[in-house]
């Protein structure tokens, strides 16, 4: 009772906040953070038709689920050449990250909001054979709805922090509904599927993180190329995926190091690109040679700071850095992935915050590939100890990118589980 009257109070909620989204939508335009082109699928008005046959629907919310679903969906579309695949995501980040990184043929809309004439539009349309929503994509409208019309549903790679599972133990019937629409719930780790099932009605499975298991970051060879003769004989590391005053400890482990490294060049990458030139103002500020990337500048033989500031760019980074601090880990921000960097050999730190990534960060450790530093004068010591000892370094890229290799079997394991819901496709 419950469930059902909060579901109620929630869709009228949706129904008279539609002029509020759509300033908001008309706001996000003018910011340069939406696709004016397409805002129609977010009300479920789809700019795609759809293609004959059977259709798996794939829901990645942002960047980070769009990438570890990319083996997954190569996979359907090998093992299932009737079928095609359409993608959702939230972000438009994660809707360019679609097109650079999944196969030819995959269809993208954005997914509608929670709003019962937008989902049903979208789900008319579209009616997918089977529907497979990636971490923590609760949506109950769309949940409901899309089990009303009999939709097989897999919740996979599912997440739940412990502070979201207390959150939501005053709230445990609506968690209980939510979950109840899955055929299958694939937790992301052990404590995950812990959490879940304390919520659900059946045991809830963990065969392990999809993100183990991602194809390594596509690169631009030429670019790759270049940039690797032009830097031959310098110093690199890399800061990655960094928020505001991570960016701040980087400089300051630069300046620190910088008369014990010759020629030392500090790259960054923002987590949020648009944040690119704060970042170049705080490095001129400290007196530092900075350059962006984004205005097509490359790292010059006096550059000390360099700052990437574009997207889809990771993989080169990873690929020339031999060192990369993961960032979202020394604020409170649960720690960006880990693994695409341990992929291509980087030696790694990171910072004492790792929730969003703990079992990344713990299998890292456990096989010495990864150093989880306090704050910014630890990051300064460990970045000192693998700058002077090459032999350090090299053994923690080797061994970060066995950890990865050894977790292929996972995409077998999930494909295998996910049968029951895949068998109208």
């Amino acid at each position: 009772m419950l469930a059902a009257t909060a579901f109620t109070a929630y869709r009228l909620a949706f129904r008279l906040a539609r002029p509020v989204l759509r300033r908001l939508l008309a706001r996000r335009v003018k910011a340069g953070r939406e696709d004016a082109t397409r805002l129609g699928e977010r009300w479920g008005r789809a700019t795609l038709p759809r293609p004959p046959g059977p259709l798996i629907w794939i829901h990645a919310a942002s960047v980070g689920e769009t990438v570890s679903i990319v083996p997954l969906v190569q996979r359907l579309l090998q093992d299932r050449p009737q079928a095609r695949v359409l993608v959702t995501t939230v972000t438009t980040t994660a809707a360019r990250r679609c097109e650079a990184l999944l196969p030819a043929g995959v269809l993208h809309q954005y997914l509608p909001f929670d709003d019962l004439g937008a989902v049903t539009r979208f789900l008319e349309h579209w009616h997918p054979s089977a529907g497979l929503l990636v971490e923590s994509e609760l949506w109950p409208t769309l949940l409901r709805t899309a089990k009303a019309q009999g939709l097989p549903l897999a919740l996979v790679n599912a997440r739940i922090s412990s502070r979201s599972a207390r959150n939501w133990s005053y709230a445990a019937p609506l968690l209980r509904s939510l979950l109840s629409n899955f055929d299958l719930v694939l937790a992301q780790t052990p404590e995950d599927a812990e959490r879940l099932g304390r919520f659900g009605r059946r045991p809830i499975a963990c065969l392990g993180n999809l993100k183990f298991a991602a194809a390594p970051l596509p690169v631009d060879r030429a670019k790759l190329d270049r940039l690797r003769s032009s830097l031959a004989g310098r110093p690199l590391w890399l800061a990655a995926s960094t928020h505001p005053g991570e960016e701040t400890a980087a400089l300051a482990a630069h300046r620190a190091l910088a008369s014990e490294a010759p020629g030392l060049l500090t790259a960054i990458v923002p987590r949020h690109p648009a944040r690119g030139a704060d970042v170049v103002a705080e490095a001129q500020a400290l007196g530092l040679s900075a350059q962006r990337r984004s205005n097509g500048a490359e790292p010059k033989a006096e550059t000390e700071v360099y700052v990437a500031d574009t997207l889809g760019e990771l993989g080169l980074w990873y690929r020339l850095c031999p060192i990369a601090f993961v960032g979202g880990s020394l604020i409170d921000r649960g720690g960006q992935n880990p693994l695409e960097a341990a992929r291509l050999g980087c030696a790694l730190l990171f910072g004492p915050y790792s929730e969003k990534n703990a079992a990344a960060v713990a299998g890292l450790k456990r096989v010495e590939a990864l150093e989880q530093v306090e704050d910014s004068e630890a990051l300064t010591a460990a970045l000192r100890r693998l700058l002077q000892d090459p032999a350090l370094r090299h053994a923690r890229g080797a061994a970060a990118e066995t950890f990865t290799q050894a977790q292929a079997h996972i995409i077998e394991d999930v494909l295998t589980a996910l049968e029951p819901v895949l068998q109208k496709v």
